[in-house]
């Protein structure tokens, strides 16, 4: 029996990131659907569990674990999958979650946010973010020319990590995937894993207690 309780909301890439991890892992977990329009991620009671008052959060039986790629690393050590075979393979899987941070990430969710109306900007502002999330896909397209998945022969943490922000980019509105045709056939292929897991029907629009 699972004691993970994921507490997040189902417009999360963050949150989606994870819950994608326990459906691969065949790990059933509860969800708590955080109200982020109200603050509650802001309220004392959540500060408690994640001191950075973001989504997600994710408690196996009394410990409570945020930051989407730091569970990412501690669910693959835990249940031995998506890791990689080595510190070698490690150490490359990292460096591609960190690059998705810092490179590819925010131009993603932010085109998004500005296509939904979440976020307000200015156009050279928006569009400052298009081309980089542009930029981080002409990365990802020449890399996936060249190999079937980010690290080493099989799927990583790096792929859950990556395919969690890539899945978002449709909703941007400003992405034509017909320019990644590597992006498209790597997705292709993660979404036929066992256990993969689409964002509705990871991450339910209401608690799952």
């Amino acid at each position: 029996m699972s004691n993970y309780t994921l507490h997040g909301h189902f417009m999360s890439g963050p949150t989606y990131k994870v819950a994608l991890m326990l459906s691969l892992c065949g790990t059933p977990f509860k969800f708590r659907l955080l109200d982020l329009r109200a603050g509650e991620h802001k309220k004392p009671e959540y500060l408690e569990i994640n001191r950075y008052g973001q989504a997600p959060c994710l408690q196996d039986g009394n410990d409570n674990f945020v930051q989407s790629a730091s569970i990412l690393e501690y669910l693959a050590e835990k249940h031995g999958k998506f890791n990689g075979k080595d510190a070698r393979e490690r150490a490359h899987i990292r460096e591609w979650m960190f690059w998705d941070f810092d490179k590819l990430a925010p131009g993603i969710y932010r085109s998004r946010s500005f296509a939904l109306g979440i976020r307000k900007g200015e156009p050279q502002v928006i569009e400052a973010f298009k081309a980089d999330g542009e930029a981080g896909f002409a990365v990802l397209e020449d890399w996936l020319g060249k190999n079937q998945w980010l690290v080493g022969g099989g799927p990583s943490i790096a792929d859950v990590d990556i395919y969690g922000v890539v899945s978002f980019a449709p909703d941007a509105k400003v992405f034509d995937f017909a320019k990644y045709p590597n992006v498209a056939a790597w997705m292709k292929r993660f979404e036929a894993l066992p256990g993969f897991a689409s964002r509705d029907a990871a991450m339910p629009k209401e608690s799952r207690l």
